[in-house]
This record gives structure tokens, C-alpha cells and sequence, in this order.
């Protein structure tokens, strides 16, 4: 069924407008840091209860501040990449009620993308 339009340049389907059910809330971090070995990560967790990853040749880092990162508004997932010489790094954030499924989709292609050399 088409829902007609009675201006031109909009129409959709019934089926289109259906609702869908979207992940919501922070789950669980162990997703994100389960992806860590102990040979290649250091995992640090300070006494404000953040957790910190980082590479262990210092380009990599995680953090998890599950209230909240200190001087941000919210933010509760940090992924930073060093750069080199030529080329740039990145960084992503990601608030506190980001799912953790998100975030480790995020994480696990950034190690996806990072081969051991």
C-alpha cells in the first residue's frame, strides 16, 4: 500500500513507517573489553573506577568512564589512535548510554584493521 501524497516529491509504503525496536541503554562492557589480550593491552582500572587500555607500543588507548569522563559532558567511551610522522591520528567518543555492542563493533574493527607488524 502507498500512502499518496498529495504534494509531489514525497510517497512511502505502510511497511516503510513500521516501528522498530532499537538497542538502547549502556549493556555490558565486558563486550568491549573481552577483545583485550593480555599480550598486546595493558588494563589499568584508577581509583575513580575508569578503566584505561592501551597498546603496549602506546598508540592504542580505551577508556571507559562508566559515570562519566571527568571535564566532559558525558562522555563515556574514548578511542584514541596515534598518528605517525605523515600521517594523522583519530580519535571517537561515545557517550555513557552508548551500547557497549556498539562500541565494540567500533573497537573490534579498529583491531581488525591494525595486523601485527
Amino acid at each position: 500500500m502507498t500512502a499518496a501524497s498529495s504534494s509531489p516529491g514525497f510517497s512511502t509504503t505502510v511497511e516503510a513507517l513500521r516501528l522498530r525496536e532499537w538497542l538502547l541503554g549502556p549493556g555490558q562492557a565486558t563486550l568491549v573489553m573481552d577483545q583485550f589480550s593480555a599480550d598486546d593491552f595493558r588494563l589499568v582500572v584508577d581509583d575513580g573506577a575508569d578503566v584505561h587500555v592501551n597498546s603496549k607500543d602506546g598508540r592504542f588507548y580505551l577508556g571507559w568512564f562508566p559515570f562519566g569522563r571527568p571535564g566532559t559532558d558525558g562522555e563515556g567511551w574514548k578511542i584514541a589512535v596515534a598518528g605517525t610522522a605523515k600521517v594523522r591520528g583519530y580519535q571517537m567518543t561515545f557517550d555513557t548510554e552508548t551500547p557497549a555492542d556498539i562500541v565494540a563493533a567500533a573497537v573490534a574493527r579498529v583491531l581488525e584493521t591494525s595486523p601485527p607488524v
